[in-house]
């Protein structure tokens, strides 16, 4: 089951969105809706309210006034934090069991407002966030829904700000234009990504990747990109072992392929394979399975240089994921060569000289294994100089 998180700020379109990502098939939960079943009268979710507000917030029908509560807490962050921990709670447990009893291979957009807010985007294997900008965001509260524009600026301060969304979002629908703009890009990103991901989720499949290895200039995208990547790497291993953005692209100034690598550091080999099917799970299938890692810079016990090697199921975004024991040769190899390259332009600078070279060499190759083998005499002759500068700086991991 591909997992999607929906979100966007007021009046920046999510629900139409939400309603053409249900039509193309989609199971679509909506958390608005949820929200009102948790606290539909009779239940105990209504009763908790009472309890906390009064029971001036029922209506004469029974059910919750809501213009009433939204008095009560819009400028008093307290009472929101008051309803929300009745709320949100019975929101997940209820978003839960629909997402359980989803068909099997299914893609489940959750459509939450407040996923942001309250901190669930590495739970999902993508989160869209539907965009516009503030100054359209208002306008279409003023024109459609007869706010004031004061009214309409205090909803918008309620939410998190546009920057913290477009920090959470994996993808970014733009909706500052025409509907049929939006919808066009919902349904490529549809047939493009969304599709083949779950297809190679329920196969266990690594997205399929060829071609000759194309660099590109160092992208200031990629931290952010790496830090959402492994939010979801640490929720998938219960969020307590470390996970750092390597190789390539974790070093400014460095030409790449526009692949994230990522090395997650576990105790002992034995958790390599018992941590598996999570990663797969969280969009990580294994490629290969525990192998000798050994650089043909070093010649030390292979068992010691031990990894399982994960790729992405994303066709969207490209990531390796080498799983290592923490403070095994290879682990530490993988950091140290990247700390070295950040603090030394002139490593870097001849490393990227190298690289340059050797993709002009295999810009005709089906693959990019040739130019990664053929990288391997420069890192046998920058071998003492990264062995000096760990010496010299007594680096050591974090």
């Amino acid at each position: 089951m591909l997992s999607i998180g929906l979100t966007g700020g007021i009046a920046a379109g999510k629900s139409l969105v939400a309603a053409r990502l249900a039509e193309l098939g989609a199971v679509l939960i909506d958390a608005d809706v949820l929200a009102r079943e948790v606290v539909e009268p009779g239940s105990a979710g209504l009763a908790e309210v009472v309890q906390a507000f009064g029971e001036g917030v029922i209506a004469s029908d029974g059910g919750l006034d809501r213009p009433r509560l939204g008095e009560l807490i819009f400028d008093d962050p307290r009472a929101r934090e008051r309803l929300n921990a009745i709320v949100h709670p019975r929101v997940r447990a209820r978003a839960a069991e629909l997402r359980a009893s989803a068909p099997e291979g299914a893609i489940v957009v959750q459509d939450i407002p407040l996923l942001v807010e309250t901190g669930q985007g590495p739970d999902f294997h993508l989160v869209i966030v539907v965009d516009a900008p503030e100054s359209l965001q208002i306008s279409r509260m003023t024109s459609r829904r007869g706010l004031s524009e004061a009214e309409a600026r205090g909803r918008l301060a309620a939410q998190a700000a546009r920057a913290e969304r477009l920090a959470a979002a994996d993808i970014v629908i733009d909706n500052s234009g025409t509907p049929e703009a939006a919808l066009e890009t919902v349904e490529v990103l549809w047939q493009h990504r969304l599709l083949p991901f779950a297809q190679n989720l329920a196969a266990g499949e690594r997205a399929e990747r060829s071609g000759p290895p194309a660099l590109v200039p160092y992208s200031p995208q990629w931290p952010a990109q790496a830090r959402r990547l492994v939010a979801k790497v640490q929720a998938a291993v219960g969020g307590a072992l470390p996970v750092d953005h390597i190789g390539s692209t974790s070093v400014p100034g460095l030409d790449a392929k526009d692949v994230i690598d990522l090395q997650l550091r576990v105790p002992s080999i034995a958790d390599v394979d018992a941590l598996a099917p999570s990663l797969a799970g969280a969009g990580f299938p294994r490629s290969r399975g525990i192998h000798a890692d050994t650089p043909k810079t070093f010649a030390p016990d292979p068992e010691q240089w031990q990894k399982a090697f994960h790729a992405n199921a994303d066709p969207g975004r490209p990531v390796n994921l080498h799983v290592r024991v923490d403070g095994s040769p290879g682990a530490d190899y993988a950091l140290a060569f990247r700390d070295w390259l950040r603090v030394d332009p002139q490593a870097r600078d001849s490393y990227l000289a190298e690289k340059r070279r050797l993709a002009e060499q295999c810009a005709a190759d089906p693959d990019t294994s040739r130019y990664a083998e053929a990288k391997e005499p420069w890192l046998v002759a920058a071998t003492d100089e990264l062995l000096a500068w760990k010496e010299r700086t007594g680096w050591r991991s974090a």
